[in-house]
């Protein structure tokens, strides 16, 4: 290698003795890189700099003022931006403060009105339920019969809730224009036909999910979920049917709307599970619409109302 000098075996010897050989003499290319790992040329630079000095500061009065400049420079853009940074800090507080001050201020407002809303319903099912109080003895009859007030009494417990894989039924398919796109899963159909089956078997009050079910009920679908009055509901479904339990029971059970989630049970996993129950309790619906009907007062042979027996609502 250039720059570096070799060592050179010796090969001297004295006459009638052994020559004696170094343990590391077949490396001395090894041991000279390992003795001068520094090239001649760094070394000489290296010399110069020492000779010269280390410090890099700029020699002329020139270079030294632009460097005094540079650093009061930097330290006046510190002490400028650790200021502004301490002036907005109030600010920044005052404003979030201000957020949180009116976030507390509209909650209190909205429990206001929520106290209000709760109170005006407590007093319109009062009105109602004085309306109701008004007539003659089928007072009781109309409340229970329109669900305006808690009901407790014998009865089933049916319990429906989704497959728990769903999967795409066979034949004998009760859905087959349903348009189902997910068969192991309860839709707003069936909880139809579950309900209307069991008004039809002779029960006395129905409720889904604590949901009291009234003649104005609706039992609707928004994407997966089935509302109840506009109110979702989640499985299982539990229904609970006031009425004389084993008529009730079996007399559903027999009916095509029992035997239609029959087929639901066999045919897509649909699990189902019904049981008579001595005493149930169902709340009140929570709102009532009071509706009364008058007779169209006949107008001649013509009129459409006259012999038709409608009325206006």
């Amino acid at each position: 290698m250039c720059g570096m000098p070799q060592q050179h075996p010796d090969r001297s010897s004295a006459p009638g003795r052994a020559v004696t050989r170094r343990p590391d003499a077949s490396m001395s290319l090894l041991n000279n890189v390992m003795e001068h790992s520094l090239d001649d040329g760094y070394a000489e630079a290296a010399a110069r700099r020492g000779a010269t000095g280390t410090s890099r500061l700029p020699g002329t009065l020139r270079g030294r003022l632009v460097l005094a400049l540079g650093l009061v420079l930097a330290a006046v853009v510190v002490t400028v931006g650790a200021a502004q940074t301490q002036v907005a800090a109030p600010t920044l507080a005052k404003e979030r403060q201000k957020l949180i001050d009116r976030i507390e201020s509209e909650t209190r407002t909205a429990d206001e009105l929520q106290k209000s809303v709760d109170e005006l319903r407590d007093d319109v099912a009062a009105r109602q339920r004085q309306a109701l109080n008004d007539q003659d003895g089928e007072a009781e009859r109309v409340a229970l019969l329109a669900g305006a007030t808690p009901v407790a009494g014998p009865g089933i417990e049916l319990e429906v809730n989704d497959a728990k894989e769903a999967s795409s039924g066979g034949g004998n398919d009760p859905r087959t224009t349903s348009d189902f796109s997910d068969t192991g899963r309860v839709r707003d159909r069936d909880m139809q036909r579950v309900v209307n089956g069991l008004w039809a078997s002779g029960a006395e009050a129905i409720s889904i999910n604590g949901q009291r079910l009234t003649s104005l009920s609706a039992i609707r679908a928004a994407g997966d979920a089935i509302l109840v009055d506009n109110r979702p509901l989640v499985p299982p479904y539990t229904v609970l049917a006031i009425g004389d339990p084993q008529k009730l029971s079996t007399s559903f059970l027999d009916s095509a709307d029992g035997q239609y989630l029959h087929v639901l049970q066999e045919n897509y996993g649909i699990r189902t599970r019904i049981s008579e129950k001595e005493k149930l309790e169902l709340p009140a619906a929570p709102s009532l619409i009071i509706r009364s009907a008058t007779p169209v007062p006949s107008t001649g042979p013509s009129s459409s109302a006259s012999g038709n027996g409608k009325g206006t609502h």
